[in-house]
């Protein structure tokens, strides 16, 4: 049986992900900071789909409990042939308003942790020639957006190049980048969501059947919703001037 080894898969788009890899045939590596909520997800996984769980709960912040992640996504041994890079959280408050400590490990869990089990598990994918990688990103990553924004920027931009280093030896990679989706991430952040237009919203599985036929078709970066990749093309695009003021809006 494949193997795919999701980050944050307790809800939301990381909870789509271990459904539709499970619905796939894959068995899980499921990892989370919460073990109940961990324990409980395998074991829903497994009834329904009759696939084998293994769960690791970690604070991928924590440089000791990302060790353990990294050496079971370098392992050669039932090796992990899709990585997805789903766990993260959004800071409420602006920059100035949050301390030192909050900021360093909101960055080490949404780019240091990426950063390093993507290395972890490339140790295994290359010399085999085969495997994907999915770092969930976000449209946030093509504007200035704060703290927040820089991480995802940072995202898209190693899975570009990524792609482009990678792709010609059999491993894939792409930054998925969503838009306001239906999950409990706004909620968790304590995020005020009532002005947001309905339109704006996506659902996490539609997403999640897009993202596999973006990996499929070899795309470097995933913008899910036709909506959505009309505004990140303004966002990449628009003259800089405009961006940036509507980008001020934000945190």
């Amino acid at each position: 049986m494949p193997i795919a080894l999701i980050t944050g898969p307790t809800a939301g788009i990381g909870r789509s992900f271990a459904r539709a890899l499970a619905a796939r045939g894959y068995d899980l590596v499921l990892v989370s900071r919460t073990a109940t909520d961990l324990k409980r997800t395998a074991k829903e996984i497994q009834a329904e789909f009759e696939v084998n769980c293994e769960v690791m709960p970690a604070d991928l912040a924590d440089r000791d409990d990302l060790a353990l992640v990294e050496a079971r996504a370098a392992t050669t041994a039932n090796p992990v042939d899709v990585l997805v890079n789903n766990a993260g959280y959004g800071l409420r408050r602006p920059f100035s308003h949050n301390s030192v400590d909050e900021e360093q490990h909101n960055l080490d869990l949404l780019v240091t942790a990426v950063m390093r089990l993507s290395h972890a598990v490339l140790s295994q994918m290359l010399p085999r020639g085969s495997g994907s990688i999915v770092n969930v990103s976000s449209v946030a990553g093509f504007t200035p957006r704060g703290t927040y924004g820089a991480h995802k920027a940072w995202v898209i931009s190693f899975s570009e190049w990524a792609s482009i280093h990678y792709g010609r030896k059999g491993v894939r990679v792409m930054a998925l980048c969503p838009g306001f989706v239906r999950t409990e991430f706004h909620e968790r952040g304590e995020m005020n969501t009532r002005d947001i237009p309905g339109w704006m919203w996506l659902d996490a599985d539609d997403l999640v059947d897009q993202a596999f036929r973006d990996l499929k078709a070899g795309r470097a970066v995933s913008v899910p919703s036709r909506r959505y990749q009309v505004l990140a093309g303004l966002a990449r695009h628009a003259p800089r001037r405009l961006v940036t003021r509507l980008a001020a809006r934000g945190r």
